[in-house]
């Protein structure tokens, strides 16, 4: 009869415990307009073309897919599935591709994730965060290597900066 009454009295804990995280059943996220998106991305071409560079740039939401792919006239075709990726990788892991191919080299305990379909593990990728969280990621593909390509997604960042940081 003790046991059974255990058994009843951790039932009851339970249920109760339920009914409190019940009210953290669900939660709110924020996300990126599409015209902030587009923004970003005619920021970092813009950069880009300054620079003299043919790019592709996506922009992706927080889960990943993509909200804004520009391709400028001369950006080579592999540039646009590889804006893409990297805009993926780097809301999807919430670090730049550069970090994340530092972190993923031959040998390294996380060097698996490089198998994984859509994964850049080369710059150019950057997230987009903002008051404590990631809102997406921007990728740039095209320029003379991925720390030209990452300069004009920051580039994209910097133009949506305030906007994004104060709401």
């Amino acid at each position: 009869m003790k046991s059974m009454l255990r058994v009843v009295g951790l039932i009851g804990m339970s249920s109760a415990a339920c009914m409190v995280n019940a009210q953290d059943a669900t939660f709110t996220t924020r996300q990126l307009t599409p015209e902030m998106a587009m923004q970003a991305a005619q920021a970092a071409l813009a950069s880009c073309r300054r620079a003299g560079y043919q790019v592709s740039v996506a922009v992706a939401d927080r889960s990943g897919t993509t909200q804004v792919l520009l391709r400028d006239r001369f950006g080579g075709a592999h540039t646009v599935r590889a804006a893409m990726d990297k805009a993926w990788t780097a809301a999807s892991f919430r670090l730049s591709t550069a970090a994340l191919a530092e972190e993923t080299q031959a040998n390294k305990p996380m060097s698996g994730i490089r198998q994984l379909p859509q994964v850049a593990a080369f710059g150019g990728g950057l997230p987009i965060d903002a008051g404590g969280s990631t809102l997406g990621g921007i990728g740039v593909s095209g320029a003379p290597g991925g720390e030209a390509d990452a300069a004009c997604a920051q580039a994209g960042i910097a133009a949506i900066r305030d906007a994004i940081e104060f709401q």
